[in-house]
């Protein structure tokens, strides 16, 4: 593929990677200067659940916002938005103040997913989605081995504020590389309505009538949602699991985590140089199915081995499940409506998802937290052979064409 017609996705893809390193150093200075101020657990714990809840306050409106709007100018704004407050992060005492910023940085996150979706969507042939999906799964995947590092370094030689300050320089580098790109499907002022409820009851409808005519869609990508907010349930229990069930110490848990890393970003590689051989049905079929057979062999483990079998597997075929659902979501869902589809997705996985870890958590103390693993993973199998089947089928062929 020749220089020119990847220049522009090239830079997209510097601009977003960019960000993902970012996200990842600001996860771990974060909840280091948390637990620094306040030496609270809880406090810490209390992070995790920050964006969803915001998801949930705002996602039903901001899609309306974007579907009229430069999405570019969107991701930009909220770039800036988010360079802004993670610098005054440092400079703020109260513990109180932290989490109000922390807030508005949620609300910043929560504009950007739905703009740069349809953002990517719009720039990107529907020929060259797979591939460029692959790739940002693979930057991805590094930001996630690559971000920990980093903040670490920075935090053992400058200090949280510093590496904060530097976190903070890297998401005005994307905003940097943003601007270098065009607009992409850009609305006149004069067809923007108001924000109103009445619009947004008006976006809902519009959102409803689509899953009612795209019902195998809806289907497909309904199914995958379900067992993303599973393994959000047992990925918050992580830490209790493998400590207190399996018996494994803290070193082997941030041993497991780069584990799972690498496992990653080795199918991310595979899957960037070879995404040609690999159909979109095959790469949801064998990306669900196999990342539910990790979250299996993890919830039966009794020793680092098997966990780190599980890690390895799931950290792999995660890049697959990601890059195939993805381009599958972009190739049928029409960019004008991506906007307002997106940001209601989110909002009912956010709120399943703050559902769920309450329910996983309690549960967990009620009867066994190996027993709840064990359920969710195995119903996460089950739902993956449904959705695997469902791709597979001959006659839903037409859905997964990656030409125009």
């Amino acid at each position: 593929m020749s220089w020119i017609k990847w220049k522009q996705p090239t830079i997209l893809l510097i601009s977003v990677g960019t960000a993902s390193l970012g996200d990842f150093i600001y996860l771990i200075a974060i909840n280091l200067l948390v637990f620094q101020i306040t030496g609270s657990a809880a406090a810490v714990a209390g992070l995790w659940v920050v964006g969803p809840i915001v998801n949930v306050l705002t996602k039903f409106w901001t899609g309306s916002f974007i579907e009229y709007r430069s999405k570019r100018k969107i991701m930009i704004v909220t770039y800036l938005a988010r360079a802004i407050f993670v610098f005054c992060l440092p400079f703020l005492s109260s513990i109180w103040f932290i989490f109000l910023f922390l807030i508005l940085l949620s609300v910043a996150k929560s504009f950007f997913g739905p703009s740069s979706m349809t953002y990517i969507t719009e720039m990107i042939p529907k020929e060259m989605r797979k591939r460029f999906n692959s790739i940002q799964s693979l930057t991805t995947s590094g930001a996630f081995i690559i971000g920990p590092a980093v903040a670490g370094s920075l935090i053992l030689l400058w200090g949280i504020d510093i590496t904060l300050l530097f976190n903070s320089s890297a998401f005005l580098l994307s905003a940097f590389f943003l601007m270098l790109l065009p607009e992409m499907g850009a609305v006149e002022k004069a067809t923007i309505p108001k924000l109103s409820w009445d619009q947004v009851r008006e976006d809902f409808q519009v959102v409803r009538n689509f899953v009612k005519v795209n019902h195998y869609v809806a289907y497909i990508y309904g199914l995958f949602l379900v067992t993303t907010i599973f393994a959000f349930a047992m990925d918050a229990q992580e830490v209790v699991f493998t400590q207190d069930v399996v018996g494994l110490s803290e070193m082997d848990y941030s041993l497991l985590i780069s584990i799972t890393g690498i496992g990653s970003i080795t199918g991310a590689i595979l899957l960037s140089v070879f995404s040609h051989l690999f159909s979109l049905r095959y790469l949801i079929a064998l990306g669900i199915l196999f990342q539910s057979v990790g979250y299996v062999l993890y919830a039966f483990s009794w020793s680092f081995l098997t966990i780190t079998i599980g890690f390895i597997i799931l950290g792999f075929f995660n890049s697959f499940l990601n890059t195939g659902i993805m381009t599958f979501y972009q190739n049928n869902v029409p960019t004008n409506l991506m906007g307002r589809v997106t940001s209601l997705v989110q909002l009912l996985q956010s709120a399943l998802q703050i559902l769920m870890v309450l329910l996983v958590g309690t549960m967990g103390d009620l009867i066994s937290l190996r027993i709840m693993i064990i359920v969710l993973s195995i119903a996460m199998l089950i739902i993956a052979i449904l959705i695997g089947y469902s791709a597979l089928m001959p006659a839903k062929k037409t859905y997964f064409r990656e030409a125009s």
